[in-house]
């Protein structure tokens, strides 16, 4: 019997090299070497979930009426505590029925999003560098990528006038992130604006990733996208309470806006997932009920933690920028130098884990990302290893 060799979706092959494999794979040979690794590569908080919201899952863990399938639009409950957040947070008024879905995490909304609204050819602008998931949904869905390059000298921000009209004719989704993850930048009110004509004027649907907006220094308080007007006609936002409130494993986020995008996303999910488990969206109410005291409370440790970096990284004679959100540090290499070549050096050397920048696109490359997701002693130490290796 002749057996067919073993092939891959093609969607799969066109996905970009998972270039965090060989990152992962040198960390582990320098454990097994019996080397203290520090890790700031991965954007998980290490600070633990507040008792008040595991408080809450427990109890909501122990009612049956939560043992049963969800609702896949999610409980009528959390949507309620999401508009409720928006409003105090944002002056942005939702219908929690039309314009607010639960999300089993936003990693799973955003991927999804492109088989909701993306139909094969259609192009899908993504910026670069960028959360990886953009284009992979964007592949999935049998969508083409283009890439908006997010560079230093305009603060990050894509230019959206250097799109050409070839690739705005065929564009339907549009990608968007700020605070951003990988480099830390933020976007203005006024940009905002900016896009929301763009989009209006070219029939584009815009879905900004706010996930990084409750981790924010200096007094600084990052927008939302829908805070203007005409927002809502043209797009949706993604918010996250893993990041917020140190809960990355309980994967439970949202999707917010425009009622026929939250439509389609929401039919999506209806047939390839069964919803949030009921008993964490219990524990997310809780949480977004605690929200500005959480923000205020992380904020102040990730903000000391960033200045004991950022000053430590130059002092080592590193280029880099104080972010005003997120907790990621966005640095240059050292002249000569690339991205991988770099993280590479840093693990065998120092026994340093981080972040290449090339890892998120092209023009990520000559740029190192470090998250500030270990305590301030571990980061000291981090700059003491990094004198002796660079020096």
């Amino acid at each position: 019997m002749i057996t067919r060799e073993f092939e891959v979706a093609r969607r799969l092959a066109a996905l970009p090299p998972y270039l965090f494999v060989e990152i992962d794979r040198k960390r582990r040979e320098a454990i097994a070497r019996g080397i203290d690794v520090i890790n700031l590569s991965i954007g998980d908080p290490d600070l633990p979930t507040p008792p008040p919201i595991v408080r809450a899952l427990a109890r909501a863990a122990r009612d049956p009426a939560n043992h049963r399938y969800p609702e896949s639009e999610g409980l009528e409950r959390f949507r309620q505590a999401v508009s409720d957040w928006y409003r105090r947070r944002f002056g942005v008024e939702l219908s929690p029925q039309r314009e607010v879905l639960t999300l089993i995490g936003a990693k799973e909304g955003i991927g999804h999003l492109p088989l909701a609204v993306v139909n094969p050819g259609d192009i899908v602008l993504i910026p670069d560098p960028a959360y990886p998931v953009y284009r992979a949904g964007t592949i999935f869905a049998g969508g083409t990528p283009y890439e908006m390059p997010l560079r230093r000298e305009n603060g990050f921000l894509p230019d959206l006038g250097a799109i050409p009209r070839s690739v705005l004719e065929r564009a339907r989704l549009m990608f968007l992130n700020y605070p951003n993850n990988p480099t830390g930048a933020v976007a203005p009110v006024s940009f905002y604006e900016e896009v929301v004509e763009f989009a209006r004027r070219h029939n584009i649907i815009v879905a900004q990733d706010n996930t990084y907006s409750e981790i924010c220094f200096d007094g600084y308080r990052p927008p939302s996208f829908l805070q203007v007007p005409g927002a809502k006609d043209v797009g949706i936002e993604f918010h996250s309470l893993s990041k917020t409130f140190n809960m990355t494993g309980w994967r439970i986020a949202c999707a917010v806006g425009r009622a026929e995008v939250i439509e389609a996303l929401r039919m999506v999910k209806s047939n390839l997932d069964s919803g949030a488990f009921q008993a964490v969206q219990e524990a997310g109410i809780v949480a977004l009920s605690m929200a500005e005291e959480i923000s205020r409370r992380n904020s102040a440790i990730y903000q000391r933690r960033r200045d004991v970096l950022v000053r430590g990284l130059r002092k080592v004679g590193l280029e880099v920028d104080a972010p005003r959100a997120t907790f990621y540090v966005w640095l240059r290499v050292p002249p000569g130098q690339d991205s991988a070549g770099f993280v590479a050096r840093l693990i065998e050397t120092a026994g340093i884990v981080a972040t290449p920048g090339s890892g998120f696109g092209k023009e990520g490359e000559g740029y190192v990302r470090f998250a500030l997701t270990a305590p301030i002693p571990r980061l000291r130490e981090a700059i003491g290893r990094l004198q002796s290796a660079l020096g």
